[in-house]
């Protein structure tokens, strides 16, 4: 009971401060902005409880004396100790209670003792805060308000009176080379007459201006040279500004000048591609010219000059431009050729600049080795292992061929073999890539997408062999793809081709795999008995025997068109997932995210993405009248190829609510609309539902489709929606906790499928989506997130009507998910 009184820490003559209040004007103002500029705030609390204050508390403030106390109760207690624990093992007791001790005190909260210097200097940041937006007169008092002998809190009260405005701007300005720069961007001012003073509009001003100057020519400028004076003096809230920008500045030794600003040119670019700086002063034995840079090598030149040239923003015969600087930094490192590269500017004396780029080549080779140890539902332990060579500058245009091996092993346990094997799951493949740092097309695309945009295309092929304990496949796919961004905020993705042939090797083994559809066969040919009494139906023959003669022109007797319909959705659903698949496709991708920072909270980010396969293919089998097979489709080497257009539109929304809350918003439309040569997607096309970054209600694969209650072990659809909104907050230190809703679910439409509970009809199969809720903890460990929630099925439409909400909301049927990093 005495570590939960918040007050055990705090001494006689002190006070804890448990709460402040600002008044602004006399209205209680409890924004995060203003509660920020306050130098002391009260202990944070988890649901009005001070929990970390409570933790601090249990910590022993003098714990030093009390061990020694505690050892020196008894005479001889110490030499006994020391003779039964030995001298080392007592001294590790007694650090392992200091340490406890610490943890404590560390993950806690100290009491917030009231300190009124502290409240001063908060007086001080209010009235400042005010000043700085246009209240030149503000003031701030504090009341401090005694709740009982140990407790108090804090009222603050700021008047602001009437707030200035910016009345007029006058400029003047020393340098003509600068006035003329100024005269052509003024429109762009952020000083805007008649609207309220704001001291950041005059820093946005001054940084403004320093850009424009310096990516303009005048290489010498900074924001120091940048003076705004302000006249308030019987002006009525008036405030007259005049900005001032005086010459340059040069100081020598002994004395100081002004001169006026002038322009820089570059006169030449040197670019120094295997410079070392043991090597600074050799002379240099190879040497090339192009376009007007000057290319040196202290060894034979290994690199084509237009690779290089292409990656530099600084032209020669150019106007200075300070961001060309950046545009190269961030270019020459996306090659991934170069160590980070050095840029010096010489002056010359004539108004310009010799650039020097110094280039550090990596080395030609290099290897990468990585392993992992996985557990799933499906692996009771896997291992895999991702060897991979990268081999740079392969053609001399400073391209990259990656060879990426990847194998890994996994026990399980085959139901359809009787041996146990312990490892029976495997996997091996290998993928060539090629990265090229510009757009390899037949003809020029500088005016379509210039080198400021970092175009680069991507070639790659792979193949993989799976045998595990479900189908086995062998898979060998290509793709051409082209990427751009035309700004910090858009990515642009074209795969002009990406080819992908899947080839299952064990389609005998479906009904072991998928053991639900098996049942629901057995049961039905148990119920008319087909091959005896209480005998099983054998797989894969007279599984397969019986589902033909089913859905034949005979069908056996007994049959219900119930038991028909339901083997005629087993039949459909297991020849689309045992039938291989080609796929040849292309497709764009569009990505805005608007992040300022990888720590930024308050943004949005928006995907889109059209696929399109089979068109090609199509027009050419038409037009060369290529037979078609018994199901009316084309085919190419005996595999009827897919024809399909797939969209999806995923949106991001994250609001920052200070004090470590966050606001996270995702939804997502998806929908695969198969036509012409194919009346259903490929399995790897199609959409699910469940799991750790979806539904967390719903273990993966398990939703839908619709409203039907299906077990299948791989629930999936061509059409998807998702709705997820999660509340995050800090609880302390790197601890964090959540609050989320996650509502959506698949649905057939426009395909083979029929039946009216999977496919979506109308709006009114909106009343399907299924409804998730929970709550998760997470622990940043400032790389990576480890992520825990517990989803509850708040509605289920697998119900019946009415009898849909709150069935299964209960710690038995919620489904618990482990992840890497925020879902969304």
């Amino acid at each position: 009971m005495a570590s939960c009184n918040t007050i055990k820490r705090v001494g006689d003559d002190e006070k804890l401060l448990t709460k402040n209040t600002v008044y602004i004007n006399d209205k209680a103002n409890n924004t995060e902005t203003i509660t920020n500029l306050l130098y002391q705030k009260a202990n944070r609390k988890l649901l009005t409880v001070p929990i970390r204050l409570h933790i601090y508390n249990l910590a022993r403030p003098n714990i030093d004396s009390i061990l020694e106390a505690n050892i020196a109760k008894k005479p001889n207690r110490e030499r006994n100790l020391e003779r039964f624990l030995s001298k080392k093992q007592l001294d590790q007791y007694i650090d392992s209670r200091k340490g406890f001790n610490n943890w404590l005190k560390k993950t806690g909260e100290a009491p917030v003792i009231l300190n009124p210097e502290k409240t001063k200097r908060s007086m001080n940041r209010l009235e400042a805060y005010y000043f700085h937006n246009g209240w030149f007169t503000a003031t701030a008092t504090s009341e401090i308000i005694k709740i009982d002998s140990s407790r108090a809190q804090v009222d603050y009260y700021v008047t602001t009176g009437d707030p200035y405005f910016v009345d007029s701007l006058t400029v003047n300005i020393s340098s003509p080379a600068i006035d003329t720069l100024y005269n052509k961007s003024k429109k762009k001012s952020r000083i805007q007459l008649n609207k309220q003073y704001r001291t950041s509009t005059f820093e946005q001003e001054k940084n403004r201006l320093t850009d424009n100057f310096r990516n303009n020519g005048v290489f010498h400028f900074t924001e120091d040279y940048v003076y705004f004076e302000m006249d308030t003096i019987q002006t009525d809230k008036k405030v007259k500004v005049e900005l001032q920008i005086r010459n340059r500045l040069i100081k020598n030794q002994d004395s100081s000048r002004r001169e006026p600003f002038n322009i820089y040119k570059i006169k030449e670019v040197n670019i120094f591609t295997d410079y070392s700086y043991s090597d600074r002063n050799k002379q240099q034995k190879d040497s090339a010219k192009y376009r007007g840079y000057n290319l040196y090598s202290n060894d034979k030149l290994r690199f084509r000059p237009k690779a290089l040239t292409d990656a530099i923003f600084i032209t020669p015969d150019s106007i200075f431009r300070d961001r060309n600087r950046t545009l190269s930094y961030r270019h020459i490192s996306e090659l991934r050729t170069f160590k980070y590269p050095n840029i010096e500017y010489i002056e010359n004396a004539d108004t310009t600049l010799t650039a020097n780029v110094y280039l550090t080549p990596l080395k030609k080779f290099g290897l990468e080795f990585s392993a992992e140890v996985s557990q799933s539902n499906i692996q009771t332990v896997g291992l895999s292992f991702n060897p991979s060579v990268l081999m740079r500058n392969v053609f001399g245009g400073a391209e990259t061929l990656q060879l990426t091996a990847f194998g890994s092993i996994g026990a399980s346990k085959d139901a359809a073999n009787d041996q146990d094997k312990f490892f029976d799951i495997n996997e091996w493949g290998a993928d060539l890539k090629l990265t090229i740092p510009r757009i390899f097309l037949p003809f020029n695309t500088n005016k379509i997408i210039p080198k400021s945009m970092s175009p680069s295309t991507w070639m790659s092929i792979s193949t993989s062999s799976q045998t595990n304990i479900g189908l086995d496949k062998q898979t060998l796919t290509g793709t051409l793809n082209y990427r751009w961004k035309p700004n910090e905020k858009v990515t642009n993705r074209f795969d002009l081709f990406s080819i992908q042939y899947v080839k299952n090797l064990n389609p005998d083994n479906y009904f072991n795999v998928y053991s639900t559809s098996y049942n629901t066969l057995n049961d039905i040919a148990q119920d008319i008995n087909y091959i005896g009494q209480n005998e099983e139906l054998s797989i894969p023959d007279q599984a397969n025997i019986f589902i033909q003669e089913s859905i034949g022109n005979n069908p056996p007797t007994g049959l219900t068109q119930d038991n028909i319909q339901n083997i005629n959705y087993i039949n459909e659903r297991q020849e689309r997932l045992t039938e291989n698949n080609l796929i040849i496709a292309s497709s764009y991708n569009y990505v805005r995210d608007n992040r300022t920072s990888l720590f930024d909270e308050n943004f949005w980010i928006f995907r889109g993405k059209l696929e399109s396969a089979g068109n090609l293919m199509s027009l050419g089998s038409s037009l060369f009248g290529a037979p078609k097979n018994m199901s009316d489709n084309y085919e190419i080497f005996d595999v009827a190829y897919s024809q399909y257009v797939k969209v999806e539109l995923d949106y991001i929304k994250h609001w920052d609510l200070g004090r470590k809350k966050v606001l996270a918003l995702r939804t997502f439309f998806g929908i695969a609309i198969p036509y012409g040569n194919s009346n259903s997607i490929p399995f790897s096309k199609s959409f699910f539902a469940g799991g750790a970054n979806d539904n967390r209600a719903w273990t993966a694969y398990n939703l839908g489709p619709g409203s039907s209650d299906s077990n299948d072990e791989f629930n999936e659809a061509n059409m998807k929606l998702a709705f997820n909104l999660e509340y995050r907050f800090n609880v302390f230190e790197d601890f964090y906790g959540a609050i989320f809703a996650d509502a959506g679910n698949i649905w057939n439409a426009l395909d083979n499928i029929e039946d009216p509970q999977a496919t979506f009809t109308n709006f009114e199969s909106l009343e399907d989506i299924a409804l998730g809720s929970g709550f998760g903890l997470r622990y940043d460990f400032g790389f990576i997130i480890f992520r825990f929630d517990v989803g509850f099925k708040t509605y289920n439409p697998a119900y019946q009507k009415g009898n849909r909400w709150f069935q299964d909301y209960n710690f038995n049927n919620a489904v618990y998910n482990i992840g890497i990093n925020y879902p969304f």
